[in-house]
């Protein structure tokens, strides 16, 4: 088993329960930590053998533009996505931040974190 990170994915979108939010947008964080067996990857060489980082980023990227009204839901979109479209993933975990939060204070970030394990592992 292995762990691959992608850390400080920077997107503008427009998340949250105030319309303001959704009009104007906001600036987040995106961090993923995924479990995976890396040992067929180390040996071959091939891309083809491993998580490729390019689309766990481009995962993030798309589901961070459809606007939600919480950090949850598209949390939970990201990692159902990586689950579903990548089987070498067996563990994905996945902390949304929402940079500067209009919360009436000085709040550098607000983030939620996720964790689910594929349901098929024995």
């Amino acid at each position: 088993m292995g762990i691959i990170k992608v850390e400080n994915i920077r997107v503008f979108a427009n998340h949250g329960c105030l319309k303001e939010e959704t009009k104007i947008g906001s600036d987040y964080r995106v961090d993923l930590k995924i479990k995976a067996n890396l040992q067929a990857s180390a040996q071959s060489d091939d891309l083809g053998d491993t998580v490729d980082y390019v689309l766990l980023n481009k995962i993030v990227r798309e589901e961070m533009h459809q606007p939600s009204h919480l950090l949850e839901t598209v949390a939970k979109r990201i990692i159902v996505r990586i689950l579903k479209e990548d089987p070498l993933v067996t563990k994905a975990t996945v902390w949304v931040s929402k940079l500067n939060p209009p919360i009436g204070g000085d709040v550098e970030m607000v983030t939620i974190k996720m964790t689910e394990r594929r349901k098929n592992l024995q």
